[in-house]
C-alpha cells in the first residue's frame, strides 16, 4: 500500500512537470511608424519554458476580416503545432501571429506611404519579438507562411525579403494581378485619392506575376517554396498562374491542389505540412 502510495506521488508530481506548449494571443508592442500600439499572437512550445536554447521561428499571418486570434481560434494553432511535434512531423519552433486588422486590408504600405504597415513589420516587429523571445535570427531559421491576404502577404514579404527567410508558405494566397484601372477601383474604397505615379508604382510592386518579371531570380531560388490552394477556391486561378510562372523561370517550388474550398477546413488540414516544410528548411544543410 505504501509502495502504491509512493507511486501515485510520483506519478502526479511527473504530471505537474509535464512539457505544455503556451499561447498568448493578445501581447502589445509599440510602433513608431504607425503610431500605435500593435496586437499579435505568440505560441511558445512546448519545451519552451524548462530549456535555455533558442528556437527557428515561423511568422504566421491572418486572412482578411480575421485578427491576430485567428490562427488561434479557428486555425487551432496550439492542438495542431502540439501534435506536429509530438509526432516529430515537425521541429519545435516559436509562432508569430501579427495583428494586420487595421481598417487597411493589407500587410503593406499604401501608394502614397501615409500607412506603412509592410515597414513596421520588418523594422519594428521582427527585431521586437526576435529580442524578446529566444528566436534563432538568422535566415536558415526565419519562414512566413499565411492565407489568403495573408497568403499574399507570405508571397510578397518573401518575394521583397528573399535574404531574410529560408521558406515561404502561401495557402489560398491573394496574388491577384490587377490591371490599373481594376487596382483604381479596389483602392477607391479606401476615400483615398492617388497619383498616376504611385499607381503605376504600386502596381508594379503589388502584381505577382510583374513582380517576379523584375525580381532577382537568383535570390528567389534560395527561398523554398510551398504553395498550396483549394480546387474550389475562388483563388484558384491566380495560384496558378504564379505556379505556371515559377515553372517558367525554372524556381523549384511545391504547388498542391487540394481538395477544399477558401476556408478554415482546408487551412486546418493544410497547417501541418506547412509545419513540415519548414522544419525541413530550419534543417537544411
Amino acid at each position: 500500500m505504501k509502495r502504491l502510495l509512493i507511486i501515485t506521488l510520483i506519478l502526479i508530481s511527473l504530471n505537474s512537470y509535464a512539457q505544455t506548449s503556451q499561447v498568448f494571443d493578445a501581447e502589445t508592442m509599440h510602433s513608431e511608424i504607425l503610431n500605435m500600439d500593435r496586437k499579435y499572437a505568440v505560441y511558445l512550445p512546448p519545451s519552451y519554458e524548462t530549456s535555455s536554447r533558442s528556437y527557428p521561428v515561423l511568422y504566421l499571418l491572418h486572412g482578411g476580416g480575421d485578427d491576430q486570434t485567428g490562427w488561434v481560434q479557428f486555425g487551432e494553432v496550439q492542438r495542431i503545432a502540439d501534435k506536429a511535434f509530438d509526432e516529430m512531423i515537425a521541429t519545435e519552433m516559436i509562432i508569430i501571429m501579427p495583428d494586420a486588422d487595421t481598417g487597411k486590408r493589407g500587410y503593406f504600405n499604401t501608394p502614397d506611404n501615409t500607412w506603412r504597415y509592410e515597414d513596421f513589420f520588418f523594422e519594428e516587429l521582427v527585431p521586437y519579438v526576435e529580442n524578446k523571445y529566444r528566436i534563432k535570427s538568422e535566415k536558415r531559421y526565419r519562414a512566413v507562411a499565411g492565407l489568403s491576404m495573408g497568403g499574399g502577404g507570405s508571397y510578397f514579404y518573401a518575394m521583397r525579403h528573399p535574404e531574410l527567410f529560408s521558406s515561404a508558405c502561401p495557402l489560398s494566397a491573394s496574388v491577384r494581378n490587377y490591371d490599373k484601372e481594376t487596382l483604381k477601383s479596389w483602392l477607391d474604397r479606401t476615400n483615398t485619392t492617388y497619383t498616376d505615379a504611385q499607381l503605376n508604382a504600386y502596381l508594379e510592386k503589388q502584381s505577382s506575376l510583374r513582380m517576379l518579371e523584375n525580381a532577382d531570380l537568383d535570390a528567389i531560388k534560395k527561398v523554398k517554396w510551398y504553395f498550396s490552394c483549394g480546387d474550389d477556391d475562388f483563388l484558384y486561378e491566380g495560384n496558378s498562374l504564379v505556379h505556371i510562372a515559377f515553372r517558367q523561370k525554372e524556381i523549384a517550388h511545391e504547388f498542391r491542389i487540394q481538395d477544399g474550398a477558401h476556408n478554415w477546413t482546408y487551412w486546418r488540414t493544410e497547417l501541418p505540412n506547412v509545419l513540415d516544410f519548414v522544419s525541413d528548411t530550419f534543417h537544411q544543410k
